[in-house]
């Protein structure tokens, strides 16, 4: 059934983690009626298994909703999207597809970190926004304080915010009606040259890829041709549809419509995130802006256990980053655990979602290396080269400048803990830039912080000095010089290339010690003694070792001789030495997450 565009409404929500945007999303299905009540579950759009357990969106999802306003029919896209920072790239995504944006904040813990990140994102992309609190319900609610608040920081008139609960339905129709009052509708020419943007895509083992449009200009019909910019193939439209929130099949699309295409294209390669629908053999139909691309800020290696699933490891990745175009991944080699990937991330909690949905998507049994950040280095020749793997540093003698990525990191905190985040964030060589006060309980600090400091602990060291209150938000400023060194791990002699690490040279001594010392708790004792050593270069600046599991040969020498006993043991040593020479070490996953440990508890 086709629409007059006028009537159409593309918005999505968003928020901090947390502040209840699934929530308010099963509310919006339920009071327009698009999902029945019987089938209606929690968080209905967060349909990915990991998801539901870990209670956070993942994935941004679209749904179309059909709502009754002042007597005329309105069909309402929702885009849902994550809230965490690491997904950031995600909520970009979908700002893209719309006009307008609920920003939702939580009525007791009022403006946070990525309240700030995601409104600044929408501002920036021009859109309509809706302000909400949301959680009006709660016993310990303080509207009126996070209405200043968001009057403080984001300069929103209080009289403009809905004030909703998106547990009990209060407030929703209010919203709806905000909605299709406020956001404009779509400006695209359905009559037009047809251009859909692909916002995402999926891989269906008997359909093939799934892609996700937005039309801007046009109309796309069921059975037509199309083509795809970027790669320049060419496909036949089998089937068309809307997300209602399952895939339901319609006729045609036109200008300002969301919905997916099913092209049986197999090569998952065929499928970009943000190229541009046409139709072929259109040449005045120019390319969508599509979107930045994203910045992957961690690295690590993926292995799989049984070297024989190498190539099962090649086909899981590549459909996952059909749905995730946000990681990337190349082939790597490495002494001590054979084939596999080097994977780039946008942070840890992404690495980690990816890593545990291959293995449970694809049940592969994955050994992963510690995670590093990327390195730039001037070399003396005037080259720059990226550095994803600590292994890539070249000789000290051949390197000019090493730069590390700085963040601008913000910390929305309430006043009192303002000492101890200062601390924090000096204890990491952070460069203190201004504290802004959004209410008089709480403030905002700014602080330029090495990247490599900031994703492996920082939040959870935040969160323990604030007792749970402080928030986090950063993004990438550029890369600086910094005194670096690598520092490798010796096992038994061999340099372990999965282990190294590089860290400042003020810390190499420290992280060298403390890294030596969780490896021998970690790895389990042979029958030959094991030496543990941290080295930069040459020169080795810390060493443990694992003693080897005895026998006691003596133990029928009862008194007598001693010369007896001195034989027996010299007798084991010499068969030590020889195991020793042919005998390799098991290293447990543990140990590769060991080079994380950086010395010291700071708090």
């Amino acid at each position: 059934m086709s629409i007059d565009s006028a009537h159409i409404r593309n918005f999505s929500i968003i928020a901090h983690i947390d502040h209840g945007k699934s929530t308010l999303a099963d509310r919006l299905l339920e009071r327009t009626g698009t999902v029945e009540k019987r089938q209606l579950k929690e968080q209905m759009l967060d349909d990915m298994e990991l998801e539901r357990q870990r209670g956070i969106t993942i994935k941004a999802r679209a749904v179309r909703m059909g709502y009754h306003y002042k007597g005329e029919l309105y069909e309402l896209n929702l885009i849902d999207t994550p809230g965490h920072v690491d997904f950031h790239y995600e909520v970009s995504r979908s700002l893209a597809c719309c006009e307008g944006a609920v920003l939702l904040v939580d009525a007791f813990q009022g403006v946070e970190a990525q309240t700030v990140a995601n409104a600044y994102a929408a501002i920036n992309q021009n859109l309509t926004i809706v302000p909400v609190v949301n959680k009006i319900d709660l016993v310990h609610a303080r509207v009126d304080e996070v209405l200043a608040e968001m009057e403080q920081s984001l300069a929103i008139d209080a009289a403009e915010v809905v004030l909703t609960s998106g547990k009990t339905g209060l407030g929703v129709d209010e919203l709806l009606a905000a909605i299709i009052e406020r956001v404009p509708a779509p400006t695209g020419d359905p009559n037009g040259v047809l251009r859909a943007m692909i916002f995402d895509s999926h891989y269906d083992s008997y359909r093939g890829a799934i892609t996700y449009v937005r039309l801007v200009d046009g109309t796309i019909k069921r059975g037509q041709k199309v083509r795809f910019l970027e790669t320049g193939t060419t496909h036949e439209v089998l089937e068309i549809g809307q997300f209602v929130p399952q895939r339901r099949a319609c006729e045609e699309l036109v200008a300002g419509q969301v919905g997916y295409l099913v092209c049986n294209i197999k090569d998952v390669k065929q499928v970009h995130i943000g190229d541009t629908v046409i139709c072929p053999g259109d040449t005045i139909a120019a390319p969508l802006p599509g979107y930045k691309r994203p910045q992957r800020m961690v690295y690590c290696g993926l292995y799989p256990s049984e070297g024989e699933n190498f190539e099962e490891l090649r086909d899981s990745l590549e459909k996952l980053s059909i749905n995730d175009p946000s990681f990337d991944y190349s082939p790597e080699s490495s002494e001590a655990l054979g084939f596999g990937f080097r994977c780039g991330f946008l942070g840890l909690l992404h690495m980690e979602i990816i890593q545990q949905r291959l293995e449970k998507e694809a049940d592969l049994d994955l050994v992963q290396t510690a995670p590093n950040v990327t390195y730039q280095i001037l070399k003396t020749d005037g080259t720059v080269l990226e550095i994803t793997n600590p292994q890539d540093v070249p000789d000290s003698g051949q390197i000019d400048e090493f730069r590390q990525p700085i963040v601008r990191t913000n910390f929305l905190v309430p006043v009192e803990h303002i000492g101890p985040v200062m601390q924090l964030s000096t204890d990491r060589r952070g460069t203190y830039l201004k504290t802004e006060y959004l209410s008089p309980t709480r403030a905002m600090l700014t602080f330029d912080l090495p990247l490599a400091d900031v994703i492996y602990d920082l939040h959870d060291k935040l969160k323990s000095v604030t007792r749970g209150y402080g928030t986090m938000d950063y993004e990438l400023i550029g890369y600086m010089p910094a005194d670096l060194v690598r520092l490798d791990i010796l096992v038994g002699g061999k340099n372990v290339d999965a282990l190294s690490i590089i860290c400042d040279r003020r810390d190499a001594d420290r992280r060298g010690r403390s890294i030596v010392k969780k490896l021998r708790s970690e790895i389990d004792r042979h029958m030959f003694e094991i030496a543990l050593q941290a080295a930069i270069g040459t020169k080795v600046i810390a060493r443990e070792t694992i003693s080897a599991m005895r026998k006691n040969v003596t133990a029928k020498c009862y008194g007598g001789d001693i010369s007896r006993k001195k034989k027996l043991w010299a007798k084991q040593k010499e068969g030590k030495k020889r195991m020793k020479s042919i005998g390799s070490v098991d290293i447990p996953q543990k140990a590769f997450m060991a080079v994380l440990d950086t010395g010291v508890d700071r708090a």
